[in-house]
């Protein structure tokens, strides 16, 4: 690591009043898998839609892949010698579904399983604790060319692929989570097609939803019966808080979609354990509820010990909008989203640290006593190499430091947040967008694969070994 010693910029030292944050607050960093491991034909690792999906031209920019990406796969221990030197202590990481089951059935490829057994102990070793996803997307082809998500089947195969990596790591491994954003892998995967596996169905999208709900289900038994007795089993969200951009009924209608979509459609039948009365009336209008069958809401709400909250931004919409192209939006084709002149992050992003702020505080006054961990959040900025090599990306810890701060906040309104994992720790392959979007805390030279941790970085590690932000 470089610059340990120097003094964090000013633009970072003036900032509001200290604000420290709960004893045994868990400061981390994400990654997954297919962003960041490459060696994709090594050690028998199957074929994913992302690796079909990413070598079909025209789909990801540039024609980026993810065959190489970060070589995490060879340079594992130094990586997580970094997270160590920045005083971190939990890493968020995915297991790639094709290394375990190259196929997406059938018992466990031990090499897979060798892998993630001592990126787990290397963590331990460091005093880092493990937190696993399951699935960030990268289903096995296979599967994909059964149906994939929009088979039901697949769910039932997602929890056979849970019981053989909690069979293997539940010794050591404490903090389990089931998927990651499950409206991306629906939505932008069936509904308009930008991620694998690129299918382009509405109706087919929402029964994809309630698959990957239901696989999340079947999941949490599988991994609680091989996992040790203190272990925590969740989900990973990513949540948007939608506003209307008037009173009109109009609006207030495509606020009301769009949150059902993004928000509730998701979170209420993992926690209450059966989808409200408008999700339902939802389905039924765009592609019937045949595939919701009588114990599958039982299921689906299996009880969690934590709910994983990703927070990027949030939205302003209005009716009246007219359908433009295929949509990620079944249902609500319709609804315009409004420009409100915010900062953008160099991804397109609004940035609205107090957003995090309302849906924290919305899920802790709908469903009181909800365990949180913040499992994502981070930002994309067109990163400078000085001369020297330093890389003084004062945007990103800015952004950082606002999301923190808003969290406190809602700490202090009574949201039961543990935990905070910044996206990401590395610089990857980041989906459609290719290597073109740089979100890591860390620089990675995709020719040479050099790390280099950026200001943003040193700035959160000190934040870490403190467990509080800056006067």
């Amino acid at each position: 690591m470089t610059a340990e010693n120097d003094p964090v910029p000013t633009a970072l030292a003036r900032t509001p009043a200290a604000a420290s944050f709960p004893p045994g607050f868990l400061w981390g960093v994400a990654t997954s898998a297919y962003q960041i491991e490459g060696a994709a034909g090594r050690d028998g690792r199957g074929v994913s839609i992302w690796d079909t999906f990413s070598h079909t031209p025209g789909k990801v920019a540039n024609g980026h892949n993810g065959d190489v990406a970060a070589d995490h796969y060879e340079r594992y221990e130094q990586d997580v010698a970094l997270m160590s030197e920045l005083g971190v202590g939990g890493y968020r990481f995915s297991v790639a579904w094709p290394r375990i089951q190259p196929d997406g059935r059938g018992p466990a490829d031990p090499r897979g399983l060798d892998f993630y057994g001592r990126l787990v102990d290397s963590l331990l070793e460091k005093g880092i604790q493990p937190a696993l996803t399951l699935y960030h997307w990268d289903l096995p082809q296979a599967l994909e060319d059964r149906g994939g998500w929009r088979s039901r089947d697949t769910a039932f195969r997602f929890a056979e692929y849970a019981q053989l990596v909690s069979e293997a790591l539940g010794d050591r491994v404490k903090f389990w989570g089931t998927l990651n954003e499950p409206w991306c892998a629906a939505f932008l995967g069936y509904g308009n097609g930008i991620h694998a596996p690129g299918a382009v169905d509405p109706a087919g999208s929402l029964r994809a939803a309630h698959h990957l709900l239901l696989g999340h289900g079947l999941a949490v038994p599988a991994i609680r019966a091989s996992a040790a007795p203190d272990a925590e089993v969740g989900i990973t969200l990513n949540f948007y808080p939608v506003d209307a951009d008037s009173g009109s009924t109009a609006d207030l209608d495509a606020a009301h979609r769009i949150d059902l979509l993004q928000n509730r459609l998701f979170l209420d039948p993992v926690v209450e354990g059966s989808y409200p009365a408008d999700v339902r009336e939802h389905f039924e209008r765009v592609c019937g509820t045949g595939h919701i069958e009588t114990a599958d809401e039982k299921i689906i709400g299996a009880p969690v010990d934590f709910l994983g909250v990703n927070y990027y931004t949030s939205y302003r919409v209005a009716g009246g909008g007219e359908p433009d192209g295929p949509s990620p939006w079944p249902g609500a084709e319709d609804v315009r989203f409004i420009d409100r002149g915010l900062p953008r992050t160099g991804i397109g992003w609004e940035i609205d640290e107090d957003g995090l702020r309302r849906q924290l505080v919305r899920i802790h006054r709908d469903h009181p006593g909800l365990k949180m961990y913040i499992t994502e959040n981070g930002a994309a900025f067109d990163d400078t190499v000085e001369a020297d090599g330093r890389i003084e990306d004062a945007d990103r810890a800015a952004y950082i430091e606002g999301h923190l701060r808003a969290v406190h906040r809602a700490i202090e309104e009574g949201a039961d947040v543990r935990g905070y994992f910044l996206w990401s720790l590395l610089d990857n392959f980041e989906w459609a967008e290719g290597y073109g979007m740089r979100f890591g805390v860390v620089r990675v030279d995709f020719e040479s694969q050099q790390r280099t941790p950026k200001r943003s970085a040193l700035w959160y590690g000190s934040v870490a070994l403190a467990n509080a932000l800056p006067d």
